[in-house]
């Protein structure tokens, strides 16, 4: 008798913040592979802020997620069947299987792994899709300088705390910011910060400048908001501001009220000659091997280091990717499936 396979799908499109109720909880089948394809079995699956906007209908950089269809998602999986000649039953590829226990491939973007190179979670993490956007992000866009002081926002998460550990290793002052006095003791005790910034705190704007004496040459933008309201003041001639995301803004439902802050934006930008650039990791794709061997040789050799947050089984995913866009994950966000 065929396998079932639960898979979780997009049940109602939010208006604002997600909540578990958009999502479903369904039992089908599990697909058998055709000729040229490979049945995989998910056993890790990644959530990541980018899914949010995947649950809405708005035009973006890749087509949404319909009414009915499956979450999307990277996923760590084996193969269990085969009849494509590359990929042979029991191996480990990471791959996009999205919210579901079954998935099929023709084989197009799997990465083959290796448990004996580095755990396979880490594909999803810090030699995954987070790993490589800090990676390409800092370095092409944001190109520390030694002595230079780096800020990124949300810098316990998966892409922000290896942005300061780059922006370290290439002799820049990191400063990083995050949400709660146990998140900022780690970036500082654990990964080497020089300074880390509890946007929770009293004084936002008045802990940044304090924390940045010299300003601010590099600004890694992951959050939006507030916390980059505190930032701008503070940023130097010439700095660059690679935008990543902005995840405080990922569920408004209307412009935040209050005066309009454009000119005072675009009077900086001007004034002060600020590069300001917007990046998808895949904008750099052709960088993900150079990637893959120097921050897979910085971790091998301890020189970065990296959390993980694990959600047990496929059921607890809709709460986890609720809680990670509220800030609540220290760490990268995964669900073991199997």
């Amino acid at each position: 008798m065929a396998e079932l396979n639960r898979r979780i799908v997009l049940a109602s499109r939010p208006h604002g913040e997600p909540s578990p109720a958009h999502f479903r909880m369904e039992e089908v089948r599990a697909p058998t592979p055709q000729e040229g394809e490979v049945l995989l079995r998910n056993r890790i699956l990644s959530l990541d802020p980018y899914m949010r906007g995947r649950m809405s209908a708005a035009k973006s950089y890749a087509k949404p997620v319909e009414i009915g269809e499956t979450m999307v998602g990277a996923t760590v999986s084996e193969v269990v069947a085969s009849r494509h000649p590359d990929f042979a039953p029991g191996t480990l590829v990471v791959g996009f299987g999205g919210w579901q226990d079954f998935a099929i491939s023709d084989g197009s973007g799997l990465r083959r792994l290796d448990p004996a190179v580095a755990p396979v979670g880490t594909a999803l993490g810090i030699l995954g899709m987070p790993g490589m956007t800090a990676y390409t992000g800092l370095l092409n866009i944001g190109r520390p300088k030694a002595g230079e002081t780096v800020v990124v926002a949300a810098a316990a998460g998966p892409v922000g705390s290896l942005v300061g550990q780059i922006a370290k290793l290439k002799g820049a002052r990191a400063v990083g910011i995050a949400g709660g006095a146990e998140k900022c003791t780690y970036l500082v005790d654990e990964l080497g910060f020089d300074v880390a910034v509890d946007h929770r705190g009293p004084d936002l704007p008045g802990s940044l400048a304090a924390a940045c004496p010299d300003g601010i040459d590099v600004y890694f933008e992951n959050v939006g908001g507030a916390v980059f309201e505190a930032v701008l003041p503070l940023l130097n001639d010439f700095a660059r501001m690679p935008v990543c995301g902005l995840v405080s803004g990922y569920s408004l439902t209307d412009l935040p009220p209050g005066p309009d802050r454009s000119p005072i934006l675009m009077r900086a930008v001007l004034t002060k000659r600020l590069h300001i650039q917007g990046f998808i990791v895949w904008d750099f794709a052709d960088q993900e091997a150079a990637f893959l061997a120097e921050v897979g040789e910085w971790l091998a050799q301890g020189r970065v280091k990296h959390r993980e947050d694990i959600a047990e089984g496929l059921d607890r995913a809709p709460e986890a990717f609720v809680g990670l866009l509220k800030g609540r994950n220290f760490g990268k966000m995964l669900v073991r499936l199997s």
